[in-house]
């Protein structure tokens, strides 16, 4: 793993990584839950924040895009011209310090609320991460979920100025990601719950904790006996319950406990 600068900690008081550390070194079955702010150092924009994509486009409703045509090429007209941004990022300080806590074998599992596979990239196995907005990178049919790669994709829409139906079962083709208005993947919300309550350690790290049903973990983990450990820029509506919450720079806040740590 590559080192850290000494302005890491910087971003945070030495009672509070003197009690970050405490809490990673206790436990043994951490679930980290991840959202937007852990991204954000990466280059990718958040959603919601002033700046936010949310602030410069109208997002597109699940059942607008089934049901018109015109709806379906604009969504794919976003999502190539910012393809890029995703495309290009790498994973940050953030999730560096994931994966000393995964090599240590402390992480049970890392429920994410992002859909910009930096996880996977960091190094984190597939099956260990549980998506409960999708993914990004690729898109499937939203009727037989066969998959397709966005660069056959795009490559279709430069030349028609359109995507085709599936050509498997004619079905409408969709980026892997949980939209307005679409349901919540079952497999994923009941894979996240078990790993919940399995938690001795529940991390939120990089999110405002404001979206459910997904916001709703870290109450379940801390009814469950988890001990729940918030990280965020902001502070969250949950800070009242938990054991520790720091406001900071969630990588630089991260890298220092983990470096210290020696893990």
């Amino acid at each position: 793993m590559t080192g850290i600068d000494h302005s890491d900690h910087s971003e945070i008081s030495d009672a509070d990584l003197s009690a970050l550390q405490k809490a990673l070194r206790e436990s043994r079955k951490i679930v980290v839950f991840s959202g937007a702010g852990i991204s954000t150092q990466s280059g990718i924009p958040d959603f919601r924040g002033p700046r936010g994509i949310w602030s410069k486009m109208k997002p597109i409703e699940f059942a607008d895009f089934v049901a018109d045509e015109a709806v379906r090429q604009e969504s794919w007209q976003r999502k190539f011209e910012n393809h890029s941004v995703l495309e290009q990022a790498e994973p940050n300080k953030a999730h560096i310090a994931i994966v000393r806590l995964l090599e240590a074998g402390q992480v049970l599992a890392v429920i994410t609320q992002n859909v910009d596979n930096l996880h996977q990239k960091s190094g984190i196995p597939a099956e260990k991460i549980i998506e409960l907005h999708g993914n990004a990178s690729y898109a499937t049919c939203l009727s037989c979920t066969r998959r397709y790669e966005l660069e056959e994709l795009e490559k279709q829409f430069t030349e028609l100025g359109s995507i085709l139906p599936c050509t498997d079962c004619q079905g409408i083709i969709k980026t892997a990601t949980i939209s307005f208005g679409q349901s919540m993947p079952e497999d994923a919300m009941r894979r996240a719950r078990q790993a919940t309550l399995e938690a001795d350690l529940f991390l939120v790290l990089g999110t405002s904790l404001a979206v459910y049903p997904a916001a709703g973990f870290p109450e379940v983990a801390k009814l469950n006996g988890s001990r729940l450990v918030i990280v965020n820029q902001e502070p969250t509506p949950l800070d009242g319950i938990s054991d520790l919450s720091i406001n900071g720079e969630v990588g630089a806040v991260m890298s220092a406990a983990t470096r210290y740590l020696n893990c």
